[in-house]
Parts: C-alpha cells; sequence; structure tokens
C-alpha cells in the first residue's frame, strides 16, 4: 500500500467545476449524504477515535480538518448519491463504483493508483433453517480512509470496529490495518459454517442409509451451498498471496505482514475443506442413487414376487373350479325332467352318473396336477 498522502486543504479538494459555481461570498453547500444507510461513521488518528460524524458531509469536512487522520466509513446498500459524493470526495475509479453499487461481484482486488479496491463474499450459518447465508462485502482502501459497502447480513462489521478500536497499537498502522481486520473477520466468519455444514453432512450420511426419501433434495441444496462457498474462498486465497507479494513495494508494516499470512492460511486451510465437501457430497450422493436403485430393484422383485405367488393361487383356484364344474355339468344334464331321455329308467343310471361324475374330476385333477397348476 502506498504511504499516506498528505490531505490537501478543502478549498482544493473541491472538484473544480463545483468551485466554479460557487460565488465566493457564498458558503459552499453541503454535500449528499443519507443517514439511512450510513452505518458508522468515524475519524481515527494515531489509533483513537477523534471524531464520530452522522453523516457523509460531516465526515468529510471533518477529515479535512485532520489531514493526518483516517476515516472509517461504513455503509449499508448505500444510494448512488452516496457512492458518487464519495467517488468525489476520494477519488474512486468509476469502474469500482459501478462495482459496488450493482453487488453480485465474484471476490477479487483491483488496485486503482493508491486505492485498493476489494470484493469479500461473507458467509454465515443459520442454524434454524440448516443452509449458509452469503453477503458481499465491497471495501476501499485509500492513503487515509476506509469505505465498506456491505450487501447482506454478514459480515458484522461493528465487532471489526470494537476489536479494531480496542487495539489502538494495531489501528495506529492505517488502513491497511483495517483490511486486515476485515479480511480476518470475514475468514472467522467461515469456521462456524464449516462446522455446520460438517454437522449437515454428518445427518446426511445417516439419512442416506436410513433410506429417507427426502434427502436427495437436502444433498442437493447443500452442494449448491458449496459451490457457491467455493466461489467465496477460492479466489481470497490468490487475493491474500497478491498482498502479500506487494509487502516489499508498499513497504507494508512487518506486524502486519505476520498477521495477514496467518489469515491466509487460514482461508487456505477453509477453501481445502471446502473442497472436500464438495467432493463428500458427490460421493455420497452417488452411493444414494445406488442405495435408491437397489431399493426400487428389490421393491420391483417384490412385486414380481407376490404377482407371481398370486398367479399360483389363481391357477388353484382355477383348476379347483373347473373339477368341481365337472360334476356339476353332468348332474344338471341328468337332472333334466324329460320322458324320452335316454338312461333315465335304467337301473344302473345312478351309479353310471356318479362313476361318470368321478372319472372326470379325476381326469381333470391329474392334467391340472401335471401342468403344476395344483
Amino acid at each position: 500500500m502506498a504511504e499516506r498522502r498528505a490531505r490537501p486543504a478543502s478549498e482544493n479538494r473541491r472538484p473544480l467545476w463545483r468551485r466554479a459555481l460557487t460565488p465566493p461570498d457564498v458558503p459552499p453547500a453541503a454535500e449528499p449524504s443519507e443517514v439511512v444507510s450510513v452505518v458508522q461513521s468515524a475519524l481515527y488518528r494515531d489509533g483513537l477515535r477523534v471524531a464520530a460524524p452522522g453523516s457523509l458531509a460531516e465526515t468529510f469536512r471533518a477529515l479535512r480538518e485532520q489531514p493526518d487522520g483516517m476515516a472509517w466509513i461504513g455503509l449499508a446498500r448505500p444510494t448512488a448519491a452516496e457512492l458518487h459524493s464519495l467517488a468525489a470526495e476520494f477519488d474512486l475509479h468509476p469502474l469500482a463504483v459501478e462495482d459496488a453499487m450493482e453487488a453480485h461481484q465474484r471476490p477479487k482486488l483491483e488496485r486503482y493508483g493508491d486505492t485498493l479496491f476489494v470484493v469479500l463474499s461473507a458467509a454465515r450459518y443459520l442454524d434454524a433453517a440448516e443452509e449458509v447465508d452469503f453477503g458481499e462485502l465491497h471495501v476501499f482502501v485509500g492513503p487515509d480512509f476506509v469505505i465498506t459497502v456491505r450487501h447482506g447480513a454478514a459480515p458484522d462489521l461493528s465487532a471489526v470496529r470494537r476489536r479494531m478500536e480496542d487495539s489502538p497499537e494495531l489501528l495506529r498502522l492505517g488502513p491497511e490495518a483495517v483490511l486486515y481486520a476485515i479480511l480476518d473477520s470475514v475468514v472467522d466468519g467461515y469456521v462456524p459454517v464449516v462446522a455446520g455444514v460438517q454437522n449437515d453432512i454428518d445427518e446426511i450420511e445417516t439419512e442416506v442409509f436410513r433410506g429417507d426419501p427426502a434427502v436427495s433434495r437436502r444433498i442437493y441444496e447443500l452442494s449448491r451451498e458449496m459451490v457457491e462457498f467455493q466461489r467465496a474462498t477460492r479466489p481470497l486465497v490468490g487475493m491474500l498471496h497478491s498482498l502479500m507479494a506487494g509487502f516489499a513495494k508498499y513497504r507494508t508494516d512487518e506486524e502486519l505482514q505476520r498477521y495477514l499470512r496467518d489469515v491466509a492460511d487460514h482461508v487456505t486451510h477453509t477453501s481445502e475443506r471446502v473442497d472436500g465437501f464438495r467432493q463428500a457430497l458427490t460421493d455420497i450422493l452417488t452411493v444414494n442413487a445406488t442405495l435408491v436403485t437397489q431399493q426400487q430393484n428389490a421393491e420391483m422383485r417384490a412385486l414380481a414376487e407376490a404377482g407371481f405367488e398370486q398367479n399360483e393361487e389363481i391357477k388353484k383356484i382355477s383348476s379347483w373350479a373347473a373339477i368341481l364344474f365337472a360334476p356339476t355339468l353332468v348332474g344338471t344334464i341328468y337332472g333334466m325332467n324329460f320322458s324320452n331321455m335316454p338312461e333315465l329308467h335304467w337301473s344302473f343310471g345312478y351309479p353310471f352318473a356318479i362313476v361318470l361324475m368321478a372319472a372326470v374330476c379325476t381326469t381333470l385333477y391329474f392334467v391340472f396336477k401335471r401342468k403344476d397348476w395344483l
């Protein structure tokens, strides 16, 4: 990071077109401000807070009165007017301002002159919903200012500010120290997310082998979150290595170098864990698909066996129905009351009918038995 430059006087800092339109005897108009999205703004000198302006205009004015001070401005979903006001005051690059305004950017680090523009993706684990919530953070780091633009609930920068104010020796190192604290907070925020995801994966493995039918949807949703988690952590590794590569060029404090290297180690570890989670979810999804296929095959086999058994029962019922139908047919014929019916007055008619019924039934029984219907 470049050395902190001396801040010009208030009159020289104002844009030329604004000075030209302001008569010498008329006080300049206040810069636009929006107190709703200004979460917190403070001015620091030698590691200590010296002012807490309530608007952007007051912050600009206080910083002009403290040439060796540092402004730390925190915004949440700012308006275009606010960002343009900040761009005019701190000479922010239009491309960086456009990115901060539109959000939905991938994590990255860009250097525009003596200003760093950093995009971070923060994450937090929601226990109730058992899901990962992502937030986007844009950080402008200049020689005498730090501007944070937050899109989303994470991270909690108020805790970062309290930590830095409780460590004036660290805050005294300037805007780079604030950037380190923000990076450290974002990376530390990944720790409970990793723990929550690990717990989810353990639960999913149990559900998979228990045969829970809803587990496939949970695997898919968690896999999507891990893809987004990878997008948040992987670029951060390269960003921190880029910062470390510029230590000598921008004369970064050695103590701060050690802190940043520690953050880089934590990011690398987290990135490796996330890669492992995604691979584990892929393997679990494969195992689940195999188990589901096996279960479906078992169900189809059970249905086939049940159908076979039912078919065998139908064969038995049909066979006995045919056997019982034969004597009924004979009895029905000989039960007709016609005068000229053969064997009606024959003395052997009844035994003949009984023998005929028995013979037909026996014949049908052996036929069905031979065909394994009985």
